[in-house]
């Protein structure tokens, strides 16, 4: 008889342990997407730029390799605005030259 009153408990306590963990494994996940995808934010509506400084589209997050840039003008931003870049070899003030902006230099 004992044994049929606590197998319900038993198996409340399993589904709520298997829950718990379930729920800290989605917000670890969570968190580690946000932090692997580039940080972009929404331009400000016109209105809003108009009396302070536009909202940048790109945001320095810790990315300093062209192989971590999805565009030109996003590795001209991190060139621009984020310490410790490596994407200009060269110093020229263009970044990833090979990969994303592809410039002909004449002699």
């Amino acid at each position: 008889m004992e044994e049929t009153v606590f197998r319900p408990v038993i198996y409340l306590l399993i589904a709520l342990a298997a829950w718990t963990v379930y729920s800290r494994y989605e917000q670890q996940q969570a968190a580690s997407l946000r932090d692997s995808e580039p940080v972009l934010s929404e331009p400000e509506p016109p209105e809003a730029t108009a009396n302070s400084a536009p909202n940048p589209l790109f945001k320095c997050d810790g990315r300093t390799h062209c192989s971590q840039m999805t565009s030109c003008k996003e590795a001209k931003f991190f060139l621009k605005n984020c310490p410790d870049t490596k994407m200009d070899g060269d110093n020229d003030g263009i970044p990833c030259e090979r990969q994303l902006c592809n410039v002909n230099k004449r002699p």
